[in-house]
């Protein structure tokens, strides 16, 4: 059985939101496009940064490898949503080596 068609089984199975969201990950992993992520020459050296805020991804991942939960991390940072954070990871899973090397960046300072 291909990729495909066990996917295809497993699409009945679930929620609409969890459609919806597998959605959300085909066309960000297709276009590259990231909504709730932007990366703006001047704010932070151009580092990607949730929308409305100058928090960065790399910040939000490393405090996510340190073993912050999400809800630590939006009790941190009150002006966070949870979708900011779907959008945050989303960005790092398909980004890792650019948000790994910003990690390394900001630590040696």
């Amino acid at each position: 059985m291909t990729t495909l068609e066990k996917i295809r089984e497993l699409i009945p199975g679930i929620s609409a939101a969890e459609k919806a969201e597998l959605v959300q990950w085909i066309v960000r992993d297709i276009g590259g496009v990231f909504p709730g992520i932007e990366s703006r020459p001047g704010v932070l050296g151009g580092d990607p940064c949730v929308v409305r805020t100058r928090i960065p991804v790399w910040l939000l991942a490393q405090a996510r490898n340190l073993g912050s939960s999400e809800a630590d991390i939006l009790r941190a940072y009150p002006t966070l949503r949870a979708e900011d954070l779907t959008n945050a990871w989303a960005y790092y899973r398909a980004n890792r080596k650019e948000i790994e090397e910003q990690i390394k960046e900001n630590e040696t300072g």
